[in-house]
């Protein structure tokens, strides 16, 4: 596998984070990929305030993966209280995906959110709708816990759904 740097993000690291994150979920361009999430939503994913945010709140962060100077994968780790982190917002370059990037950041987010946040577990949220990821996932020994989160229908800061039946079912795994 080619060799890839995982360090935190930046501020100055926001314009690429934000390229990539659009990138590997929406638009003909997150199509390259399975993480595409292009069937679901159209609109943003993030945008460049909400980067800044989660970079200056310190019980949030994110883990970046370069390639040289080439931004190539991001990850969001956040401290939920009693335990428990969460991570989101995986994000490998399209033309990437299936080459075990997307797993480094998943074990390099466990890690960090042990070491930082003192989690116990961790706890990801995806849509239903998203049957291959919640098995790859599941293949990471998460599991549902039976728990839904509301998706924010009327706030297209989160991108503008294509249906109306979205929701995040929550996953949850122990860490070591």
């Amino acid at each position: 596998m080619t060799e890839f740097a995982i360090r935190d993000a930046t501020t100055a690291d926001i314009p690429a984070l934000h390229r990539l994150i659009e990138s590997a979920y929406r638009g003909e361009a997150s199509r390259a990929g399975w993480t595409t999430e292009a069937d679901l939503l159209d609109g943003q994913r993030t945008d460049p305030d909400d980067l800044a945010d989660i970079l200056a709140d310190p019980k949030q962060g994110l883990l970046t993966a370069w390639r040289g100077d080439e931004l190539v994968g991001c990850v969001l780790i956040a401290d939920r209280g009693e335990g428990t982190g969460y991570f989101g917002m995986l994000s490998i370059r399209p033309t990437l995906q299936g080459g075990g990037l997307g797993r480094r950041l998943v074990e390099a987010a466990h890690a960090a959110l042990a070491d930082r946040f003192a989690a116990r577990r961790v706890r990801i949220s995806v849509f239903p709708q998203r049957e291959t990821l919640i098995a790859w996932y599941e293949r990471l020994g998460y599991r549902r816990t039976g728990d839904t989160l509301p998706f924010p229908y009327g706030n297209p800061r989160f991108g503008l759904p294509l249906r109306d039946d979205l929701h995040f079912v929550v996953m949850e795994r122990p860490l070591q």
